[in-house]
């Protein structure tokens, strides 16, 4: 079986993509895989947030137009970047083994930024936790790739910004890393750190073959995270974290829901059977709304 992947041309995207290539390569049924760079429009368009023109679901569009197309086999997506309501007709056919899921500080440490220091962040999630940390930063928006934000911050418009370790970690870039934050300073976004392996639902013999892929301790884990954004009803920019840990036959999940500003932030957390993970996703996302979750959301307003 040929199989070719849609992926983004950013070098973090590819670099996900070769690695699924060269977990499928050494398969029996494989005979060769290639790779089908696409540009999104998530991808051309910088100058605005996300939220503004549609979300992170404008870097998945075109992969997906792709294979409808039958101009690719597969897709590989940062998981966090997947909204948690699919589209009818694809599947999330495996995940691979998370890589760290937390989120980094980068130029300075929490510790040495001063008053009022500039943080780049392309997110509320991490907006909102870290003006809880410091009320007196200044988050101001970051788009682009790592390597755009890294250079960014290079020539000084922000004093340190903030990326996923695992990126950093992909692409060889860990020594920029100055303070990792745990999850009880900055709760990580569901599924982050998580490479998923796209198809369509009816490619039944392809599907068979990507379940050999797919690790099942991390898809435990984060159908537990996705279940509690479906729930909220939030999306990749919403102020919405959520983790959960295996220990044992037990899945502990927290979750974080905030005002954008960081004044306001509700925390809870559940534990129970590994095996039910949704019915853990779901009843954590209920005790939130209980808490007043839905009106906190309301809150969001469409700048990052």
């Amino acid at each position: 079986m040929m199989i070719r992947i849609a992926t983004r041309k950013s070098a973090l995207a590819l670099w996900q993509a070769k690695h699924v290539a060269d977990a499928l390569r050494p398969l029996p049924q494989v005979t060769s895989v290639e790779l089908v760079p696409l540009t999104t429009r998530g991808d051309e368009v910088l100058d605005r947030s996300l939220q503004k023109i549609g979300g992170k679901g404008l870097f998945i569009k075109e992969l997906e137009v792709a294979m409808e197309a039958g101009d690719a086999d597969i897709a590989v997506h940062s998981m966090k970047d997947v909204p948690a309501d699919m589209p009818e007709g694809f599947c999330i056919a495996a995940v691979l083994e998370r890589a760290n899921p937390a989120d980094a500080l980068v130029g300075k440490n929490l510790g040495e930024l001063a008053q009022g220091a500039r943080v780049g962040s392309s997110s509320l999630r991490r907006q909102a936790q870290l003006m809880a940390l410091r009320p007196d930063i200044r988050v101001e928006p970051l788009r682009g790739n790592v390597n755009t934000r890294l250079q960014k911050l290079e020539d000084g418009q922000y004093d340190a910004i903030i990326l996923a370790c695992a990126g950093l970690e992909r692409l060889g870039l860990e020594a920029h890393i100055s303070e990792i934050f745990s999850p009880d300073q900055m709760l990580p976004a569901a599924a982050q750190g998580v490479i998923g392996i796209e198809c369509l639902e009816d490619r039944t013999e392809l599907l068979q073959l990507l379940k050999l892929l797919d690790h099942a301790a991390t898809r435990t884990v984060i159908t537990a995270e996705r279940a509690v954004a479906k729930q909220l009803q939030a999306d990749c920019q919403s102020p919405v974290a959520a983790f959960g840990e295996i220990d044992g036959t037990t899945l502990n999940l927290r979750a974080m829901v905030a005002s954008p500003d960081g004044r306001k932030i509700i925390r809870e957390q559940v534990s129970g059977p590994a095996d039910d993970p949704l019915a853990l996703g779901i009843s954590l996302s209920g005790k939130l709304l209980d808490m007043g979750a839905a009106a906190l959301l309301a809150q969001t307003g469409t700048d990052e």
